[in-house]
């Protein structure tokens, strides 16, 4: 039995057996397009998912408006039917009834009319074929960028924040501010009252969530399980001088999916129910330390072969597909199984697969692989998994083993890189972070392409053309190792070039123009550095790290 909930522990399970019970995915014939017209996405659509989806490209359409509510209270009033969850991107309705009931829908004539098939979670139970969804994106490219100076000191968090380079990010002033991320998990508490995350609700960073499972707005009454809390602390988690999540400063909805009694496909249509809220608010990263392949031995037929975990099977992998196309950009552990395989939807090649690897950087054996079934390279990139620090309920520092950990250790790392580079697409951060793995060019089955670097990630993104489409005086690389490159505006002749350390004092300067416009730093100390850039019109500092 494989448990969901990438964590090395031992939960008892009470298996709940329902007589005959089925569960089914409803699709429905069309949507309520004259109470919400697609030309005024502001009835069913939050301003910050408009913008976002505006500045990607992405195209609203009939997917974003809501599941007819008529339909859903037909369902709910047919006989021996639980309406379960319900999707808007897939306009269908998880339910629940014995298989007589369930398929009485199709000749119900309060249900018939809207009904446009069923598909059953028992696949040997289904008459029609299953339609695949096909995802497409599209790519645009833009950048600007301003860096300043954070200090932090991580303490316990260091290992895991030094290995993929995001403290140099954060060095540069690239905390994760202005993104929001959604953690799709089991439980979160004491996240509204325990001094870890003080410092993201004095911000005003903890945004919300909502228990899908039990439906309840007050994400924290749920007790199940602490998983969703250790999960959010390696992203947001603060406590001075001993701990430092990889996005401290990013904006936050936690969302219960999991329901941590039962195994079953019901959690599959939670969590896409969630992601498309989370796509309803303008959400820009997720990040999901679950995964679905095995189920319980109640519901034998549901579980997944290995064969179908293809990126186009698993429903919550296509509604996983589906997120990408909007814009979404989805993190997820690659899973605890080890040579069993990834789960879904992880095996999506448009998730990020997130394995997990030891203090070291050497391949940790739980983490699952790769194969050839995946449309793309499974995993993706890997992050410190073994021995993970992380905050408990009690609000002490402990740690913990598994891709649960890797998967949003990364995803917040990625949401600083996201905050530097605002107006990349999700494809395109991805593929950076990607280019980025110490493995790209020799990329295998447990490491995928690596150990991303993110700073190296953002300094790949930007080209002396990125830098001369700006209209003020820019520095590139930074941090830097040898040499570096100012952008001088084409109102300018010449830049007077001043460094000077920590404490005030002058170490070198230069003189440059625009066809000469490198500095040799390679006889600097590695530190940080203050530099200041002047010209007749202009006059700009700039904090640099010298790698």
């Amino acid at each position: 039995m494989a448990k969901k909930l990438f964590l090395f522990c031992i939960l008892n399970f009470q298996f709940f057996l329902f007589a005959q019970q089925e569960d089914a995915w409803v699709y429905l014939t069309d949507k309520p397009t004259d109470t919400y017209p697609i030309n005024d996405p502001s009835a069913f659509l939050t301003q910050k998912a408009i913008d976002r989806k505006a500045k990607h490209g992405v195209t609203i359409d009939v997917r974003d408006v809501p599941v007819n509510e008529l339909y859903i209270t037909a369902l709910k009033n047919a006989t021996g039917i639980t309406v379960m969850a319900k999707s808007k991107w897939f306009n269908a309705v998880h339910i629940r009834g014995t298989e007589t009931n369930i398929n009485d829908l199709r000749i119900n004539p309060s249900t018939s009319s809207f009904l446009d098939r069923i598909d059953f979670a028992d696949k040997s139970l289904n008459t029609t074929k299953i339609i695949k969804e096909k995802a497409i994106f599209k790519i645009k490219d833009k950048f600007e960028v301003e860096k300043a100076f954070v200090n932090f000191t991580y303490g316990n968090t260091q290992n895991q924040v030094d290995m993929i380079n995001v403290d140099d990010l954060h060095v540069a002033d690239y905390t994760g501010d202005g993104v929001t991320i959604a953690i799709l998990d089991a439980g979160f508490i004491n996240v509204n009252i325990m001094g870890a995350f003080q410092r993201i609700r004095d911000a005003g960073d903890l945004l919300g969530g909502y228990d899908f499972v039990s439906r309840n707005p007050d994400v924290y009454a749920n007790t199940s399980s602490s998983h969703g809390t250790q999960v959010l602390s390696t992203m947001a988690g603060y406590i001075l001088n001993s701990y430092v999540g990889t996005a401290p400063d990013a904006s936050y909805y936690l969302f219960i999916t999991e329901d941590s009694s039962d195994e079953n496909p019901i959690e599959e249509s939670y969590w896409v129910e969630a992601v498309e809220r989370a796509d309803s608010l303008g959400v820009d990263l997720i990040n999901t330390s679950l995964g679905y392949k095995d189920y319980s031995p109640n519901y034998p037929n549901y579980s997944y072969t290995s064969a179908q975990m293809d990126g186009n099977t698993a429903f919550i992998t296509k509604g996983a597909n589906i997120a990408f196309e909007k814009g979404l950009l989805l993190v997820t552990s690659a899973g605890n199984e080890g040579d069993s395989g990834v789960g879904a939807p992880a095996d999506s090649q448009y998730t990020l697969a997130i394995g997990a690897v030891n203090s070291a950087g050497s391949y940790a054996t739980f983490s699952s692989v790769g194969s050839a079934t995946q449309p793309s390279q499974k995993p993706d990139v890997v992050a410190q998994g073994q021995s993970s620090a992380v905050i408990n309920p009690s609000n002490s520092i402990g740690t913990n083993n598994g891709t649960s950990f890797s998967s949003p250790i990364l995803a917040g790392g990625i949401a600083c890189l996201m905050q530097a580079l605002p107006n990349k697409t999700n494809a395109e951060i991805m593929q950076l972070v990607r280019e980025s793995g110490s493995q790209f060019s020799t990329p295998d089955f447990q490491l995928g392409y690596g150990i991303p670097n993110l700073m190296d990630a953002l300094n790949s993104s930007l080209s002396v053309d990125d830098f001369g489409k700006m209209n003020d005086i820019s520095i590139y690389p930074n941090p830097g190792k040898e040499f570096i490159y100012f952008k001088i505006p084409s109102i300018e002749n010449k830049l007077t070039i001043t460094f000077f350390d920590v404490l005030g004092k002058q170490i070198l300067q230069y003189s440059i123009n625009s066809a000469n416009n490198q500095v040799d730093i390679s006889s600097l100390s590695k530190g940080i550095y203050i530099i200041n850039a002047k010209s007749k019109n202009n006059v700009k500092s700039f904090k640099f790290i010298k790698n």
